[in-house]
């Protein structure tokens, strides 16, 4: 018969097993460290590898001394390219499809050969299971290095995976990249006032050679979460502040007044002076940002309501919602940037992300409010292999300061890498056309 273990021989035992468990535990750790640092330097040489976008007459940004912005000058349409939501891991389990998200937008931007791409968030996740890392540096790196192998001009707003609480770097960490124009001249990413929350508030113009600007953009940061949910678990999800709303009210008032100035400096007639004010007097724009605003809800809410037709206030113009349970993952919370949207009258498009599966884009109390589509290989479960959301936002704006925006599904021959993906082109919601 076998003695019974003595306190000494037990706590031996459990040494022994706890030691055992740390080593494990140190091994793995280190076994992840070496394949993410392997897998990292695949992606990075995958993302110099792109040859760079041909061009006829490439519009190349200045900075403008009367209004402090990057601008670009032209007397034709200026064609914007949205996308967003590439959801790079950066890390050994998420090597191949971070490589096909690197394929799929440069070949839309090949295709396309905008003068700006925007990305409306969401460049990286570095969620541990699903990409072996919680390093959102790198996304960012290959994301930027791959631009500039492209010589495309682009910026970016923050999304609210681009910087978890868990990830490596936080806004300012991943907004010195952005901003780097000695590393990535090409990228035209503002950190935005000190005073201003958020990271990214910032504005684009498009100037003609009349020096009046024809189209802002401008991109503001939404946020994370809200409140408890430090993890985004429950979908609590953050708005634009109340000092974001001031700013865009005072970066407003400053275009307004330096196109005031420029029609002025024109010495025309008094009746072609009056024809310019009227028409460029309130200086049109467009609002670029990751989390949708409670108003996408609100007019789908009524169109749905109404048998998914138009009503007095809602005109669908393209897309559908293809979320489940036709979601749109807005905030809870009141914010007063669509109010003064309306009030301002500038900004006739809003362009938003957030939600893979809607690509909508619908006109409410005249003013559009959009979707992107996404690019997403790998946040969504099966994302990979559906295509009927994968794609970008094509957005024309004119000399006369209107738009027009169109959605463009990543799946079409023009696309020329898209060929050889097999994916099914689901309908995204049987109560609405594709």
């Amino acid at each position: 018969m076998a003695k019974p273990k003595t306190k000494r021989q037990k706590r031996r035992t459990a040494r022994n097993i706890f030691i055992a468990v740390l080593v494990v535990l140190l091994l793995g750790v280190g076994a992840c460290a070496a394949l993410n640092v392997v897998s990292n330097t695949k992606l990075m040489t995958y993302a110099k590898s792109f040859s760079p976008i041909s061009y006829s007459n490439q519009l190349k940004p200045t900075r403008d001394r009367d209004t402090g912005c990057t601008t670009f000058t032209t007397d034709n349409d200026f064609h914007v390219l949205e996308i967003a939501d590439l959801h790079i891991g950066g890390g050994f389990l998420s090597l191949r499809k971070d490589m096909k998200a690197l394929t799929c937008v440069a070949s839309m931007i090949a295709a396309e050969k905008p003068d700006l791409v925007v990305f409306t968030g969401d460049i990286a996740f570095p969620v541990p299971h699903l990409a072996g890392t919680i390093n959102n540096i790198r996304p960012a790196h290959a994301l930027c290095s791959m631009m500039e192998k492209l010589g495309v001009y682009w910026c970016v707003c923050f999304g609210n995976h681009d910087t978890e609480i868990y990830s490596l770097g936080n806004r300012t960490k991943i907004s010195m990249i952005y901003s780097d124009t000695g590393l990535y001249p090409h990228c035209l990413f503002e950190v935005g006032p000190k005073e201003v929350d958020g990271y990214g508030n910032y504005a684009i113009n498009v100037k003609n050679s009349q020096g009046i600007i024809t189209q802002t953009l401008y991109l503001l940061d939404s946020h994370a979460y809200t409140g408890y949910d430090i993890f985004g678990i429950f979908w609590k999800y953050d708005n634009i502040h109340q000092n974001q709303v001031d700013w865009y009210k005072g970066q407003l008032k400053k275009m307004n007044a330096a196109n005031q100035q420029a029609i002025a400096n024109l010495n025309l007639s008094e009746a072609e002076t009056k024809k310019l004010t009227q028409q460029y007097g309130n200086a049109k724009s467009l609002l670029f940002l990751h989390i949708p605003l409670m108003e996408y809800h609100t007019l789908f809410r009524e169109y749905a309501d109404n048998g998914y037709k138009d009503t007095a206030d809602v005109k669908h113009i393209y897309g559908t919602v293809g979320e489940k349970d036709e979601m749109i993952g807005c905030s809870e919370k009141e914010d007063a940037l669509f109010e003064t949207v309306l009030a301002e009258k500038s900004t006739t498009g809003v362009f938003c992300a957030h939600d893979h599966y809607n690509n909508f884009s619908f006109e409410y109390k005249g003013v559009r409010l959009s979707y992107c589509g996404a690019v997403d290989y790998l946040a969504y479960r099966d994302i990979a292999v559906n295509g009927s959301q994968r794609g970008c936002t094509s957005i024309v704006s004119h000399a006369d300061g209107t738009f027009d925006s169109q959605y463009e599904n990543y799946y079409q021959p023009k696309f020329e890498s898209s060929i050889n993906e097999k994916v099914t082109m689901q309908k995204l919601n049987p109560n609405m056309e594709n």
